[in-house]
């Protein structure tokens, strides 16, 4: 048996998050720095100019100066991190000859935001591009800054041929760029998502007060030369329960305002710190419970996998009949034709939408024309004062990044050194399935506060870098219901701003050194389990998992060993231990055309409790599902997407 002892990490006292041990000067040259990695690969040197804040910075941490840059393309080096080179040019100093960086600005930015930029550098301002003219001019540019109209192909990086170091989008969300490419190409993208919020939760509370009176409706009668007043009676909002779906930035400030117009507040977001809701008074609970009590229901989540058509004919079954529905976040949260079936049959009185699946929709989409509908052109963020905000926000990073300066705003994963992913990349899959898997067992309404980290391994804590599993857990466990994009920048950030405290411990034990992390456990505490056989003898959601033949495996579950490969999807059962089961469960599943990948039991004692873990390839129907269930010998059981 291995023999084990235990070292924790120390905590910073200024972060959320438990981070590495400081690196000394005798470290492998895995962990060398940024600085030597990049001499010793790189063909094509330049020279980055660190302010005198950001060079002290970087000369008293040289030996962790991955901590303080962010350089992902090992195609361009540091040449000097002491200081920026200085000849006399002409009796000058190359300082006051260096070109300003290029920036190319693709649709209306606000004047504050372009004030900053030229300042900084050579702004051209050029609108409506088309995609050959963008790819024409990129290839002179240093930065792009983009709204939602500019698409950022793999063509316009392709055309840039590594001169583009930023792509910054001026909002929140970056479906318009091609983060893959940005990042194969060493392009760092930005965004802005903070300086629209009010206008957005301002837009959502007009669209809920002018739904609850007829005003569109009542306009538009009016000027048709009608006067009909007992058509448009409307109803109070006094009293009324809200269901504020995703109690992000956006959410929590519609739930102040419908407070302050005398609602009662309710929200649903499995991240929401319950006592940030309990300060302005609202009551975080479970979904079903949100949509099933509420009078109106205001959607703030964003569109991840897990939330595309959340909003369908089976949601619109649970909801209170006459409800009303407002989205002034991501249209494709709602099945369009399903909120049209359910506003013609009644269960849904009303909606006001300002996004919508495709954008801008068809002319003749029966939502967009539909009488009880209220429809806006996506203007969460247009006010004047919303989009000043956005060009500084945005104008900041870009300039932030062109200096070299790392973003809390960073969507796009840096580059770490060569030999450093080479080693850690199957650890980088299984980490941020482990993550995935663990926030998928927790149970809706309780909101994840803290997870713990425990790496096995038998080097010494100092060699062993975690930040990139760490930021791939990060990801795992935000991201499936969030629209955050998590990488090794802004993980911790992320994790903050969620309220989500990442502790990790290293455990050192008697295995081959070869390889560098022996098993990976994660932990989440003070939650609720949808699978009991998932929670540990201390009560917290526990899964373990290992790098076996090169692919993530997952080990134990709870008190359980099992041995699954992570691959496709995954049903796990608790069941009393007898024969037959396995054949009774591939059978329904054959039935169904599901096909079984692998199957993997664990139990504690002989013929009294097991685990049964089924890896399939195909995502089972609800009705599959149920006769899994019903299979009396089970006795819980929960699909897991990974």
């Amino acid at each position: 048996m291995a023999s084990s002892s235990t070292k924790p990490i120390s905590t910073p006292p200024f972060t959320t998050t438990i981070s590495s041990s400081s690196s000394s000067s005798s470290r492998p040259s895995t962990r060398s720095s940024l600085l030597s990695f990049l001499r010793n690969t790189t063909p094509t040197p330049i020279s980055l100019k660190l302010s005198p804040r950001s060079r002290n910075s970087f000369l008293n941490s040289h030996s962790s100066s991955f901590r303080s840059l962010s350089i992902k393309n090992a195609t361009k080096t540091i040449e000097s991190a002491e200081t920026s080179r200085v000849s006399k040019v002409g009796g000058q100093d190359a300082d006051s000859q260096e070109t300003k960086p290029t920036i190319l600005v693709s649709e209306k930015l606000g004047e504050a935001g372009l004030e900053l930029l030229r300042s900084f550098g050579d702004v051209d301002c050029s609108y409506d591009l088309s995609q050959e003219d963008l790819c024409k001019k990129i290839a002179s540019c240093d930065a792009l800054i983009v709204r939602s109209g500019t698409k950022v192909t793999r063509q316009v990086f392709e055309a840039a041929k590594g001169k583009l170091k930023v792509v910054g989008r001026a909002g929140v969300g970056i479906d318009n760029v091609d983060l893959q490419a940005a990042t194969e190409f060493g392009c760092l993208v930005v965004n802005a998502p903070t300086a629209n919020t009010v206008a957005a939760a301002e837009h959502g509370i007009a669209l809920l007060a002018a739904m609850a009176r007829n005003v569109a409706q009542a306009d538009a009668s009016m000027k048709a030369g009608q006067w009909q007043r007992n058509k448009y009676v409307g109803v109070s909002l006094v009293g009324k329960t809200l269901a504020v779906m995703g109690f992000g930035k956006v959410g929590s400030e519609v739930a102040r305002r419908a407070k302050g117009l005398g609602m009662q507040v309710i929200a649903h977001d499995p991240y929401a710190p319950a006592d940030r809701a309990r300060a302005i008074g609202v009551e975080l609970v479970s979904f079903d419970q949100a949509i099933s009590t509420a009078d109106f229901i205001s959607l703030h989540m964003p569109l991840t996998p897990s939330t595309e058509k959340v909003f369908n004919d089976d949601t619109f079954a649970k909801v209170k009949t006459g409800v009303r529905i407002i989205n002034v976040a991501r249209g494709g949260v709602i099945d369009e034709d399903a909120l049209v079936r359910a506003l013609d049959s009644g269960k849904v009185a009303q909606a006001a939408l300002d996004v919508f699946t495709e954008e801008p929709p068809p002319k003749d989409s029966k939502l967009v024309q539909h009488e009880r509908v209220t429809v806006t052109p996506h203007l969460g963020a247009s006010t004047k004062e919303a989009q000043e905000g956005v060009a500084i926000e945005i104008a900041e990073a870009v300039v932030g990044a062109l200096q070299g300066e790392l973003a809390a705003t960073a969507v796009n994963a840096p580059m770490v050194p060569a030999e450093v992913l080479s080693e850690l990349a199957p650890y980088v899959v299984l980490a941020e399935k482990l993550g995935r898997l663990a926030v998928q067992l927790v149970a809706g309404g309780s909101g994840i506060k803290s997870a713990k980290v425990v790496y096995r391994s038998s080097r010494d804590p100092d060699d062993l870098d975690t930040r990139l599993l760490r930021a791939m857990i990060t990801k795992g466990i935000i991201e499936p219901i969030s629209d955050s994009f998590i990488n090794l920048v802004n993980a911790d950030f992320t994790a903050k701003q969620k309220g989500l405290r990442i502790s990790e411990e290293r455990v050192v034990v008697d295995t081959s050194p070869e390889f560098p992390i022996h098993s990976i456990q994660v932990q989440l505490s003070n939650v609720d389990s949808k699978f009991g056989s998932g929670v540990s003898e201390g009560g917290d959601i526990s899964i373990e998992g290992r790098v076996k033949y090169g692919k993530p495996h997952l080990t134990r579950v709870g008190s359980f060993s099992v041995d699954v490969s992570l691959e496709g999807n995954l049903i796990l059962c608790r069941q009393v231990d007898q024969p037959g089961m396995i054949g009774q469960v591939g059978n329904i599943l054959g039935e169904q055309n599901v096909n079984v990948s692998f199957m993997s039991v664990g139990r504690t004692v002989q013929r009294r409790k097991a685990i049964m873990a089924i890896g399939v390839d195909e995502e089972p129907n609800q009705e599959t599902l149920k006769k899994i269930g019903e299979v009396p010998a089970i006795e819980e059981f929960v699909f897991l997407k990974l």
